[in-house]
């Protein structure tokens, strides 16, 4: 069984069991979040939401919150002696998907 939540404006496909990636959230290691925007519930039957499936959520578990890799902004306009370097790591939480209900 497989599901297609949003979350905050972005959508993600997922597995019981599986681990997903997503923006940083305000929770503790260790705790349970449920995500109950479901948009899609697929498997033996196929469920679409308008948006969203009816009684259909997705229950995770938070496993920690980490930094991505650098990335550098590096803006130039040529032969006007301007340049401005910034650099920027999005912050990301790690949860476990735990079931799925619908």
């Amino acid at each position: 069984m497989y599901a297609v939540i949003n979350d905050r404006g972005k959508q993600y496909t997922v597995k019981a069991g599986e681990r997903l990636r997503v923006d940083r959230m305000d929770v503790a290691s260790g705790d349970s979040v449920v995500f109950d925007r479901v948009l899609l519930v697929g498997g033996d039957d196929l469920r679409v939401g308008q948006p969203v499936v009816d009684g259909a959520s997705v229950s995770a578990t938070v496993l920690g919150e980490h930094k991505d890799r650098k990335i550098i902004v590096f803006k130039k306009k040529r032969r006007k002696k301007y340049r401005r370097k910034q650099g920027h790591r999005q912050r990301y939480t790690d949860v476990q998907i735990e079931k799925i209900e619908g």
